[in-house]
């Protein structure tokens, strides 16, 4: 296997980060994951976009045009002969003497790693409300994300101890946000809910498609603050991400759900979109 280290393709076995690299260190840097379907990356100018976004939120400049994480990306799948993959770019601050200010880091480490992609076993899962809270966008603004996953890797042992596939954090507020690596969506009386942005989530890029999903099929959609009461009370519940795509939940606590008619119509309906981007970017390149 080959990764993507700061402009060169190397075996992973030779592929070195430095003790000191303030990813290490701090957590100071941001990442993005993505799958790869046929060859074809998918959202991948909508990754970069937010990855993008996220290093500016962090105050750091890469000095690399997105074209170029386009091109290494695609080499990285290249390089391992893969075309159904898992896809993961981090940047970190890069290596610098210990401290906590940016400019002991002179020059950012930059990886792509790709794996072969393991589809899911699971058709459906269970999720467990946790303790750990959603850190809040005054702390660590939720557009940005971040490597600082401690709270996220607290809450899925949480989950782990009840032997539940994902975490759902509440905020300080105590309403929903979002699972570890998720976001979360229910029904209710035919209405499609999920936690809305000022709860503290994560912009989901998957999440974005199977609301507009929705709409084009005349769902009523609300977005909003809700207790996890309100969940409990729900007829249908699933997650979303890029590497489950739209996963049903099958139980919630101690509540049971049904896999439901709106989850299978958006299932399909995910898939349905997924399998035109890809048709349509087979042959192409990926216009930013």
């Amino acid at each position: 296997m080959k990764v993507y280290l700061n402009g060169s393709i190397l075996p992973i076995e030779s592929a070195c980060v430095s003790v000191l690299d303030h990813g290490l260190l701090y957590g100071d840097g941001v990442f993005e994951t993505l799958r790869a379907y046929n060859g074809v990356v998918f959202k991948l100018q909508e990754h970069l976009r937010r990855l993008y976004r996220s290093l500016s939120l962090i105050n750091l400049d890469i000095g690399i045009k997105q074209e170029v994480f386009l091109e290494a990306v695609n080499a990285t799948l290249d390089e391992n002969a893969l075309t159904n993959a898992y896809i993961r770019i981090t940047v970190t601050r890069g290596s610098g003497d210990v401290g906590l200010d940016p400019a002991l880091c002179s020059k950012p480490t930059i990886l792509i790693y790709a794996k072969p992609f393991v589809a899911y076993p699971e058709k459906s899962v269970k999720v467990a409300i946790v303790k750990t809270r959603r850190n809040i966008p005054e702390a660590i603004d939720t557009e940005i994300k971040s490597l600082n996953f401690l709270n996220n890797i607290l809450a899925k042992i949480e989950a782990k101890a009840v032997m539940a596939h994902e975490a759902l954090m509440l905020n300080y507020h105590g309403h929903m946000t979002e699972c570890t690596v998720s976001n979360i969506f229910f029904v209710k009386d035919e209405i499609l809910y999920t936690p809305s942005v000022n709860c503290g989530i994560l912009y989901g890029i998957t999440r974005k498609i199977v609301l507009e999903i929705a709409r084009q099929r005349g769902l009523k959609i609300q977005e909003g603050e809700y207790f996890p009461a309100t969940l409990y009370r729900a007829q249908e519940v699933f997650l979303t991400n890029t590497t489950m795509e739209v996963m049903p939940v099958h139980c919630v606590d101690d509540v049971s759900y049904h896999v439901g008619r709106i989850t299978l119509a958006l299932q399909e309906g995910f898939a349905v979109y997924r399998d035109d981007y890809i048709r349509k970017n087979l042959k192409g390149t990926h216009p930013l």
